[in-house]
C-alpha cells in the first residue's frame, strides 16, 4: 500500500525528547463568533490556584527551517534545562491528522546521535524501517525497537557518513515500511532544511 502523503511541519508537545512516547498537539482552532443572543463569555477571575497552574506550564519555543521545525521545551520547575529535537510530520491527504514522525533528538556529548522515526501501531513489527535520500539511494534500515499506543518506532544511528549524507540531500526521499497486513508503505520524506535545523539544533 503506498500511502500518499503531503509534508507539513508539525509541532509535537511532549514527544520530544527521549522520543518514546507521542503525545502530539494540534494546531488550535479559532473560537466562533460568539452570536448575538449570547454574550462573549468573559474570562475567568485569575485565582492563586490558576497562577500557579499557568506558572507550572513547560515554555516551548519552535523555528522551522524549510520543512523541519526545531523546537525546545523548557520546564518552569527544575531540572530547567530545555529539552530539544528537530521533526518532521506527515499527514494523510485530506485528513488533519499525522500520519509518521521522523525526529533527531538533541545530540549528546558522547553519544551518537539518533534519528526516531515513528509509525501508525499497525506497522509490522517484524520487519524493517527503509530510508532513503531518493530513488537511487540504497538507504539504511532499521528495525522497529519498540511500540506502544501512541505507534512504533525505529532509531537510526546517525553515523558521521550518514549525517553527512543527509545534509547534503535537499529534495525528496522516502521512509518504507510494511504494516500488520504486510503491505508496503510508502511515505515521503523533504531533506529541504535539514542542515541548517541540525545546526540550530546542535547550538541548543
Amino acid at each position: 500500500m503506498n500511502v500518499k502523503a503531503k509534508r507539513a511541519v508539525f509541532t509535537a508537545a511532549g514527544i520530544m525528547l527521549a522520543l518514546s512516547a507521542a503525545v502530539q498537539a494540534q494546531q488550535p482552532q479559532r473560537p466562533a463568533p460568539p452570536s448575538r443572543s449570547t454574550p462573549p463569555a468573559r474570562p475567568a477571575a485569575a485565582t492563586p490556584g490558576n497562577e500557579q497552574q499557568r506558572s507550572n506550564e513547560p515554555q516551548r519555543t519552535t523555528a522551522s527551517y524549510g520543512d523541519w521545525v526545531v523546537q525546545c521545551v523548557v520546564n518552569t520547575s527544575p531540572p530547567s534545562e530545555p529539552v530539544c529535537d528537530m521533526a518532521q510530520v506527515t499527514q494523510l491527504q485530506g485528513k488533519n491528522l499525522p500520519f509518521s514522525r521522523v525526529a533527531v533528538a538533541h545530540p549528546e556529548k558522547g553519544q551518537p546521535v539518533k534519528l526516531i522515526v515513528q509509525v501508525p501501531v499497525n506497522a509490522s513489527f517484524g520487519t524493517q524501517v527503509h530510508i532513503q535520500t531518493s530513488d537511487q539511494d540504497p538507504g539504511v534500515i532499521a528495525p522497529f525497537s519498540s511500540c506502544n499506543p501512541n505507534g512504533c518506532f525505529a532509531e537510526f544511528d546517525l553515523k558521521e557518513d550518514l549525517l553527512k549524507k543527509l545534509r547534503e540531500a535537499s529534495g525528496v526521499g522516502k521512509l518504507s515500511f510494511a504494516d500488520a497486513g504486510g503491505h508496503d508503505v510508502t511515505v515521503p520524506i523533504s531533506f529541504n532544511g535539514f542542515a541548517p535545523a541540525f545546526d540550530a539544533l546542535v547550538k541548543k
